[in-house]
């Protein structure tokens, strides 16, 4: 969605929805209510919506925001757009050209991006055989298009990062294990005795460069005494996932229509961390303590034992259909900006290459570690998100072997801001959103300091005489 004050136009979207709920325009008004010909007006895209208009349709008929928004999936936006800034193509659009392509033919638009994808890799690749030094720029994008971490990545994201069969049997494992009445590790520790296993913390002497191992000719779970509580909890739901719920998770695997062996594997790994969270954090009990304590993230951290990270992103897994919370947008990122982890419960846009905006509040929370920090953002396609950043210290650490800090990011649609705590005391309407990019390869907002790169579908601007604040300057068209 826009930023606050900022209107849409969604009359197509708004008709099919009301179609879709059997409504007349008259119906509708009234259950909003507003007049039946400002539901005419809108419809006929003679009237924009406003951000509370909008806000109103989500609450009344339980739809996110972002499935309102113009575009028909922000993510396809990005990649369309992206493809056609290759200088190869030479395809430059407008941001209203590229929006009328995806209302009009959002398949042509995916059938681009995947050709387009195709053709990278091939061309990337024989020079990565040839001489994997020669460009490491165009081998960084090769070996991240490559990875089946990408094909995952996207399938979690088509989701929304959300698996409702394995939720609610993660749910009513913890109500029947009484998690919220027991003490957790002995609850899950238990269980897992029923399968004939048993839990051991060994000194990372022992474990070496490993934090867990199941051997299976031992039946033990071998835990590494680096870990914290909350993550050898968490490592005893995972393989209880794999235990009890392998024919559902090879079921959603086998769904998914993907076929690489890594990525399989990369898929299983993933639905089983799902179900950990999930059985730590059931649904109905999270969500309803979510909602109570307006998202606070460490609060919650508390009451379910759980780490920042781990109750981070399990904010961005809760779209029941039924009873949805905010959709979350959850991402992990290292000092130098490579992006570890990503999902979306909405439609946030993520970048396949390259690194991040450094104008993002998730890059300067590295400097007040473990604090958090807010800051409205704005994508050049003119949605703003409200966003939450804090480091994060991962497991392990040592003297001489310092563990590792990460910053965790979870945002969403700045309409949904006066829901979360960390937006008390913030005049929203008044607050300038800070515009960001996907990355330097892909934005091409002018005049910014913070620039590494130019625009790949822009020539440099070179002035010898003078210097500006942004290093980079280029050509107003491609």
């Amino acid at each position: 969605m826009a930023e606050r004050g900022e209107k849409l136009i969604i009359g197509q979207r708004l008709k099919v929805l009301r179609n879709s709920l059997g409504l007349t325009q008259a119906q509708m008004a009234a259950e909003l209510g507003i007049s039946a010909s400002y539901i005419t007006l809108i419809e006929a895209d003679q009237r924009p919506a406003s951000a509370r208009l909008l806000m109103k349709l989500a609450e009344v008929y339980d739809l996110n925001i972002s499935e309102l928004a113009p575009s028909t999936d922000t993510q396809l936006a990005a990649d369309f757009a992206a493809a056609l800034k290759d200088p190869a193509i030479g395809g430059h659009m407008t941001r209203t050209e590229v929006e009328a392509v995806l209302q009009a033919s959002p398949r042509i638009a995916q059938a681009f991006v995947r050709l387009h994808d195709q053709y990278r890799e091939s061309l990337l690749r024989g020079q990565d055989d040839t001489n994997p030094l020669t460009d490491r720029d165009k081998v960084e994008v090769l070996v991240d298009h490559s990875r089946p971490v990408e094909s995952v990545r996207g399938w979690f994201y088509s989701n929304r990062n959300h698996f409702d069969p394995l939720d609610r049997a993660a749910e009513a494992l913890a109500e029947q294990l009484g998690l919220h009445r027991r003490e957790p590790h002995i609850a899950l520790s238990e269980r897992l005795a029923t399968h004939g296993l048993n839990v051991r913390i060994l000194p990372a002497a022992v474990m070496a460069d490993q934090l867990r191992r199941f051997d299976p000719h031992r039946r033990e779970l071998l835990l590494s005494e680096l870990l914290g509580q909350s993550s050898r909890r968490f490592q005893i739901g995972v393989l209880l996932g794999q235990l009890e719920q392998r024919d559902l998770t090879e079921q959603l695997v086998s769904e998914a229509g993907l076929n690489d062996p890594a990525a399989l594997s990369l898929m299983r790994v993933s639905l089983s961390n799902y179900f950990a969270a999930a059985l730590l954090m059931p649904y109905s009990r999270f969500l309803s303590a979510c909602e109570s304590t307006r998202y606070d993230v460490e609060l919650l951290s508390h009451r379910f034992g759980t780490s920042f990270e781990q109750t981070a992103h399990r904010m961005s897994t809760l779209q029941r259909s039924d009873a949805r919370g905010i959709p979350f947008y959850f991402v992990r990122v290292d000092q130098a900006g490579n992006i570890s982890k990503r999902f979306s419960a909405g439609r946030f846009p993520f970048s396949r290459f390259g690194g991040t905006c450094p104008l993002w509040n998730i890059h300067s929370s590295f400097e007040t570690p473990e604090r958090v920090q807010t800051q409205v953002i704005r994508m050049p396609e003119g949605v703003s998100y409200f966003s939450v950043a804090r480091t994060v210290t991962r497991a392990g650490g040592s003297h001489g072997a310092p563990a590792q800090r990460l910053a965790i990011g979870l945002g969403c649609d700045v309409a949904y801001a006066p829901r979360l705590v960390y937006a008390d005391g913030i005049d929203l309407d008044r607050t300038k959103p800070v515009d960001i990019g996907l990355n330097c390869y892909l934005c091409e907002r002018p005049d910014c300091s913070a620039r590494a790169h130019a625009p790949i579908n822009r020539k440099l601007e070179v002035n010898e005489r003078e210097r500006s604040l942004a290093i980079f300057r280029f050509q107003g068209e491609p």
